[in-house]
């Protein structure tokens, strides 16, 4: 693919990503009509249009549709291609590119990765949080911190252990509304969940509660696990929590011995990269550090 080209895919990308022209151009760094230019010429080389334009903006054709896990590919690969030539396989300097969980980025990581930095001040970290299982076969990132063993294959993968996970409330809440002495009482609270169908909600389907989980269970609803958590410190409900992080923020636990359940911890990284010293210290280090923070929640 020619140069040109692939200038005119990265930017169908940007839009396809960002939603719109003046997004698209500020993620890559283009003017507004510069990008749009590039979307016409793609369109004329492909002799059909790939949005649909209208006041409310952009909707992307069948054919945007269809390009867009192949432009997903390339983009992963090319980020992957300058992040290898960042710094050399020996070297401990470039960059390192972690995905995890929201909760798990935004709580669980910082400290961890902190002391990396500290240690390591020429290595430059890139964290990406989604609870969505990033592909490392085709290198979306260069080490993942799950909370499922992976299945993907040519995968170096390590468990650490397991994160304890049960019910919690505020103090306030506690105090305000009292705690339910069984899971049926749970019905008459204010719980906090999930918006939509997720990996969370059939977990706790799992369990056999005694009723179903849907989300009409939840009276504070949000996909965003970091909101959950503010929610549930800021006293708007019941909801999960880790048991390291309720002890963290002073939690009151709910239902101990009716609802707890684990989830696996597990570090892992294409086996490509055991040859690059920098990515096999940060995945050294991550195990040690998650074992730091199983340690702790032993403790809670």
């Amino acid at each position: 693919m020619a140069n040109a080209d692939w200038d005119l895919f990265q930017s169908l990308h940007s839009v396809l990503q960002a939603g719109s022209l003046s997004a698209a151009a500020k993620s890559r760094g283009l003017t507004q009509p510069t990008l749009g230019r590039h979307i016409e010429a793609l369109e004329q080389r492909l002799g059909a249009p790939l949005f649909l334009r209208s006041p409310r903006g952009l909707t992307p054709t069948d054919l945007a549709l269809q390009l867009e896990p192949h432009l997903a590919e390339m983009n992963a690969a090319a980020a992957a291609a300058l992040r290898d030539a960042s710094g050399a396989a020996d070297s401990l300097k470039g960059a390192i590119r972690i995905t995890t969980s929201q909760i798990i980025g935004a709580e669980v990581l910082p400290p961890i990765l902190g002391a990396f930095r500290r240690e390591n001040p020429e290595i430059d970290l890139e964290l990406v949080l989604s609870n969505k299982t990033e592909d490392l076969s085709r290198r979306d990132a260069d080490i993942a911190v799950r909370m499922v063993r992976p299945t993907q294959g040519s995968l170096v993968a390590r468990k650490v252990g397991a994160i304890g996970v049960g019910f919690y409330a505020s103090p306030d809440y506690a105090a305000t509304h009292g705690i339910p002495e069984s899971l049926i009482e749970l019905d008459h609270h204010s719980v906090i969940g999930f918006d939509r169908e997720s990996p969370s909600i059939e977990a706790l389907a799992e369990l056999n509660l005694p009723w179903e989980v849907t989300r009409e269970l939840f009276a504070f609803r949000t996909d965003n696990d970091v909101a959950q958590l503010a929610a549930l410190r800021a006293g708007m409900g019941i909801g999960v929590c880790h048991h390291v992080l309720a002890a963290r923020y002073g939690l009151v636990r709910v239902l101990a011995n009716a609802f707890n359940f684990e989830l696996e911890v597990w570090i892992a990284m294409h086996e490509n990269l055991r040859g690059h010293r920098r990515m096999r210290l940060m995945f050294d280090h991550l195990v040690a550090g998650f074992q730091g923070y199983l340690a702790e929640g032993r403790k809670a």
